[in-house]
């Protein structure tokens, strides 16, 4: 059979052309490269024991084996995830179209104006219907927003809350099990207390904070907290509120009430269970408390002609800034999943959002009535969506769950006299009736078939009575044809991989190959709830067996989590497992963690929300850590030292020979390693963590192993362990996982984001053992052909003890300012009218660019990229020399949207044409940047974060054109 072989799909460069580049390079071949990057002594000795790569062809033929092990039951599970009907339009046109999942980060807003008004459309989304002042674009999940929503209020607490020690949270009972595990995980290292009870007759402590209550109750039960709300206020607490997204469309809103933070998961607007994710969560609170929120926001500001402009706001609050200051250590959003959610309520609207939530209702009011009229006991009297039913007493738990399975219908078995059942917007007439036979068969009952139902409403008392989503927008895009059109507008003002390379260092954005993203609409997979029994998830436990040997065997582990849903919540789950062995050894005191001075924000931020005591070990001048400073720190802290957190290869894109030395001397001094794995692109085949002396590590498959980024998350970061952390990895309180004296949960869902783990599947399982090792190999060719195509342009910044970088480099910009008042950030912006998008700019070093190519990108558009940066660099020079004015350059003004090179004046210096097309390549795909630079400081300024300031101005600029005709 003639089937194709996925390498070399997967990796740019053709094997012929490798000859030319790595005589570019000053090597023979690539394995000579690599002798000369990667230390002879960190070497694997055999080859990665993994099976050969196989076909896409084959692939698909397995992994529809594995899905059919999965069975799909009616599920009425409830309890924070729920059946969902995602439009067509959105999925085609969103989930499976790789111009929104493999953009970036908006942090270059003007190349991102399509995904930054999507997320701006998701915050209005949220304003509206909590009626909070302010929103962010998304958290992981709505247990870690539950987190959040307490740190935050721990650190809003009022001076004399302070002054006296104030730690105690309050949370009520009925609260849903997985956000109190994750929110009693984040409160231990932080000193913070975490009381349960009743709200109802709970009396605060003169110390407590902060209070948290579900709304609809964990249970179903609708309840006004409105007196609480008062009581707790009055008593200096603030009062955060986990809330139903779906119920917030009928019932009276938070804010309405004084609620200081409204949190919770938008899952229910059109996004699949997946077996627990990814689903974006959402945070909402009073303006007051803007600068500590947590996550991205996205504000209104305005680009240099003042024209009105999106981006992301107040960034001065975020980890990578504040490091050990940050109040946070959240790095990836669910942007797509959010930007998804956005686009349900605007394609639904005010009035199909109302049809979606009156349904679900409607039916739960007809199913507490005729399965109440069978003998079973409906307990809550006011509910939204889920009913609580006493068995009668000739019916048994054991025997109705029997007859629901026959059926195949689960139910929330809460014990034996209790069972749950909650509707969603998926239940047909045919469900219903289904439903009914089960508990009528139960009880030894007969029931008529349902043919129609009133939609009728119970919750007279609680229903909101303001007009939410009134804006234009979420009027104007109800039929196919204009949602359809509305999100390729966005979509054409947006940059991702369709278009040309994203060379960011230290975020590997690699192919994210179209087979690997097929089975996300895979129902088999998309439709699984992650509370089912095990024996309905079969595919899912195969899928994640086959992935966790090979990431075992890839980082050299024992055992692997995939429960954190990002790579900085692997980064704080594995500092939680080094804490909780320290504690198993009877040493509480070992907090102290020693970080680079070179590590990302996330660390630091990690750490600092872990309850470590951090220490900064400096680098050298070449860039390296410090030994003898690191030897000198870890000696100092040996009674109290916890671990040490490194980045290898380094974030200056080295690998540092001395690196077993270094993790010698830590567990010298008593402590433990953890290893970042943001550059495992670089190791995988060659190395690894466990080789270095490593004692855990987080993954990033949204990098290295082909997870798409999706415009700034979803994310993944699994944590492998080495032998003697297993007993420590997290715990679940739903679903039996991880180690027996395990950490609590660190994230809603059992195993995380775990629909998107057949993405890393199919990419292991294609590439193979050895597949994986070349694209290694390739990775680190790639970026030493740019490093000496620029060599005579550029300084790199930091090298190996050979000359040579590993899978990124670190370009050094600063003499440019020196010598013609240019900067990083005019080259990054003048790349855009190249057609690039620009590289990591000042990180780690300021005044820098860096570069990460990976292994993915053909030669010719390396090439490409290197005459694109080779041509900046003139301009550069036409500057110093007087060729070109100081002022107004081709730089200075970068980057020319459309609309100004089409404009009826043109008063710059410089040529349209030079602006436009500076090179000619450049016309045959030219991708305009939708507006020009944004000014960073007005959107600061005057923070604007939702869509009504975007529809004014659009309205604005119609009312002037229409003035005009």
């Amino acid at each position: 059979m003639a089937t194709e072989n996925f390498v070399i799909r997967h990796n740019g460069p053709r094997q012929h052309e490798t000859i030319k580049m790595c005589k570019k390079i000053g090597v023979n071949s690539i394995d000579e490269l690599i002798e000369k990057t990667v230390p002879f002594n960190i070497r694997l000795e055999k080859p990665l024991h993994l099976p050969d790569g196989i076909s896409e062809y084959e692939y698909l033929s397995k992994l529809r084996k594995i899905a059919s092990e999965n069975k799909i039951f009616k599920t009425y599970i409830g309890k924070g995830y729920y059946g969902t009907i995602t439009p067509s339009v959105i999925l085609r046109n969103i989930l499976e179209n790789p111009s929104w999942y493999t953009s970036y980060t908006p942090y270059q807003a003007e190349i991102s104006q399509g995904r930054l008004e999507a997320l701006l459309n998701f915050q209005t989304v949220i304003i509206e219907l909590t009626r909070m002042d302010i929103a962010n674009a998304s958290l992981l999940d709505e247990a870690t927003a539950g987190a959040e929503a307490m740190i935050m209020m721990f650190n809003c607490r009022s001076r004399e809350k302070v002054k006296a020690g104030a730690n105690i949270l309050f949370v009520d009972e009925n609260i849903f099990p997985q956000t109190l595990a994750v929110i009693k995980t984040r409160a231990i290292p932080l000193g913070i207390e975490v009381i349960t009870g009743n709200f109802e007759n709970h009396n605060f402590s003169a110390n407590t904070f902060g209070s948290i209550v579900q709304y609809p109750a964990a249970d179903g039960k609708v309840i006004c907290y409105k007196s609480f709300v008062e009581k707790a206020h009055a008593s200096g607490i603030m009062v955060s509120v986990a809330s139903d997204i779906l119920s917030l469309v009928l019932l009276t809103p938070p804010g309405e009430w004084g609620a200081d933070i409204v949190f919770g998961s938008t899952q229910r607007f059109g996004i699949p269970l997946g077996f627990g994710g990814p689903h974006a969560a959402f945070f909402a609170c009073k303006d007051t408390f803007k600068r500590n929120m947590p996550g991205r926001i996205i504000g209104v500001s305005v680009d240099t002609k003042g024209r009105t402009a999106l981006r992301m706001a107040l960034q001065t609050r975020e980890q990578h800034i504040k490091r050990e200051r940050a109040t946070s250590n959240i790095c990836t959003a669910q942007a797509l999943l959010a930007t998804m959610a956005g686009m349900y309520a605007v394609y639904h609207g005010h009035d199909g959002l109302k049809r979606i939530a009156g349904h679900t209702h409607a039916i739960a009011v007809l199913l507490n009535e005729k399965i109440s009229g069978m003998g079973y006991t409906q307990e809550n009297k006011t509910f939204f969506d889920t009913l609580v039913f006493s068995l009668p007493d000739k019916v048994t738990l054991e025997n109705l769950h029997k007859i629901a399975l026959e059926k195949e219908i689960n139910l929330n078995y809460i014990n034996k006299n209790k069972v749950g059942l909650s509707t969603d917007e998926t239940i047909t007439l045919a469900d219903i009736n289904n439903l009914l036979q089960v508990f009528a068969k139960a009880a030894g009952k007969t029931c008529e078939e349902i043919r129609s139902y009133p939609e009728s409403i119970s919750l007279t008392n609680h229903l909101r009575k303001d007009h939410f989503l009134q804006q234009t927008l979420f009027h104007n895009n109800h039929s196919e044809s204009e949602m359809m059109r509305y999100i390729k507008k966005l979509e054409r003002k947006d940059f991702s991989l369709t278009h040309s390379m994203i060379s960011l260092g230290s975020c590997t954005m690699k192919l994210n190959a179209a087979t690997e993203m097929l089975a996300l609409s895979w129902p088999e997979f998309s439709s699984v709830h992650p509370f089912v029994p095990s024996d309905q998830a079969k595919g899912y436990f195969i899928l994640m067996e086959e992935l966790g040997v090979m990431l075992k065997e890839i980082t050299g582990f024992a055992a692997i989590s995939f429960q954190p849903n990002s790579g900085a919540a692997g980064e704080y789950a594995g500092l939680m497992v080094i804490r909780k062995y320290h504690e198993s050894k009877g040493n509480k005191n070992r907090n102290v963690i020693l970080i680079p001075s070179s590590a990302h924000g996330t660390n630091p931020a990690s750490a600092a929300q872990a309850g470590m005591e951090i220490v900064i070990v400096n680098c050298d001048e070449r860039g390296n850590i410090n030994v003898a400073d690191l030897r000198e720190k870890a000696e100092q802290h040996k009674d109290n030292l916890g671990g040490f957190m490194v980045t290898y290869p380094s974030t200056h894109g080295v690998f540092e020979s001395a690196i077993t030395e270094m993790t010698e001397i830590i567990h010298k001094n008593g402590g433990l390693v953890y290893m970042d794995g943001a550059n495992m692109n670089a190791q995988v085949g060659l190395t690894n963590p466990a080789r270095i002396g490593a004692d855990v590590c987080h993954l990033n498959l949204h990098k290295t192993f082909a997870i798409p980024h999706g415009g700034g998350g979803p994310g993944v970061g699994p944590i492998c362990v080495a032998k003697h952390l297993v007993d420590f990895l997290p715990q679940h309180p739903v679903v039996k996982t991880g180690g027996n004296s395990g950490v609590e949960a660190v994230a809603a869902s059992p195993f995380g984001s775990a629909s998107v783990l057949t993405i890393s599947h199919a990419y292991c399982v294609m590439m193979g053992g050895k597949g994986l090792t070349e694209a290694t190999k390739y990775a680190i060719l790639n970026a030493n052909y740019i490093a000496a195509s620029l060599k005579e342009n550029f300084d790199v910044l930091y090298t190996g003890e050979n000359g040579f970088v590993a899978h990124e480099m670190i370009l050094d910009c600063r003499k440019f300012k020196e010598i013609a008042h240019l900067t990083e950030t005019d080259i990054a912006k003048r790349l855009m009218d190249f057609g690039f998008h620009a590289p990591t700019l000042s990180f780690p070093v300021h005044g820098t660019l860096m570069v990460e190519p990976t292994e993915s990108e053909p030669l010719q558009e390396l090439d490409r990229f290197v005459e694109a940066l080779k041509t900046i660099y003139n301009e550069i020079m036409e500057v110093k020399n007087g060729i070109a004015d100081e002022n107004d350059n081709v730089l200075k003004n970068a980057p020319h949207p459309a609309s100004d090179l089409l404009a009826n004046e043109w008063n710059h210096k410089y040529s349209r044409e030079k602006a436009a097309y500076p090179l000619k390549w450049v016309a045959d795909n030219k991708f305009f940047p939708s507006i020009s630079r944004i000014d960073d400081a007005y959107g600061d300024r005057n923070l604007v974060c939702t869509c009504s300031a975007l529809e004014s101005y659009r309205k604005e600029i119609f009312e002037l054109k229409t003035v005009d005709v």
